[in-house]
């Protein structure tokens, strides 16, 4: 699969001679002839790469391309194009990867733009990497119990145990219940007895 790179310039013959210059080197190339629309490609399109002027209708065109480019999901590997001599302070604060200095040889820049892949494919994959080292991690059964996990566990258990020990206690009763009622007949029926015989006499 090619890599896609999005170039930005507003002059022409700097932006044609680029685009040949990659396409042949087996880039698949998309132009933008100004910032403005340099932002609405970013946003409708996705690239591995953006190389941009940095001024164009305005001296802070680049930025806002380049913010852009940072905001991008996709996040794309940042190399900011220019005649004018910038410190290296300039286009780090821009957001830039890598500045590219015009007029260059063809075999530096495509060197250096190979550099900006293998570098920016590093760092992702290191952010990456920190990123699944700080998720969570799935709880453990000691940490699900703590939390209350078991608790619906331990109510079954208890309504079980529960619905053991009824019948027992209903067991325990009755005998108290049918030992008992003898006991009150045998008294009425002493009662009884008594009264006939005091009758008689």
């Amino acid at each position: 699969m090619k890599r896609r790179i999005l170039l930005v310039d507003d002059e022409v013959a700097v932006l044609l001679t680029l685009k040949a210059v990659l396409e042949i080197s087996g880039f698949d190339v998309d132009t933008a002839a100004s910032a403005r629309e340099g932002k609405s490609k970013l946003r409708t399109h996705e690239y591995d790469m953006v190389i941009t002027d940095m001024r164009m209708e305005s001296e802070s065109a680049g930025e806002e391309v380049i913010a852009a480019a940072r905001a991008a999901a996709y996040q794309p590997a940042i190399a900011l194009l220019t005649a004018f001599p910038v410190n290296d302070e300039s286009w780090q604060e821009c957001g830039a990867d890598k500045l590219l200095v015009k007029p260059m040889q063809t075999r530096v820049l495509l060197q250096q733009i190979e550099q900006l892949f293998v570098s920016h494919q590093a760092k992702r994959a290191a952010a990456d990497a920190a990123l699944a080292a700080v998720k969570p991690a799935a709880p453990t059964a000691a940490a699900a119990r703590s939390n209350g996990a078991a608790a619906p566990v331990k109510k079954a258990a208890t309504k079980k145990a529960a619905a053991k020990k009824l019948p027992a206690k209903a067991a325990a009763r009755k005998p108290v219940a049918t030992a008992a009622a003898p006991v009150k007949v045998a008294k009425k029926s002493a009662k009884a007895a008594a009264k006939r015989a005091s009758a008689k006499r």
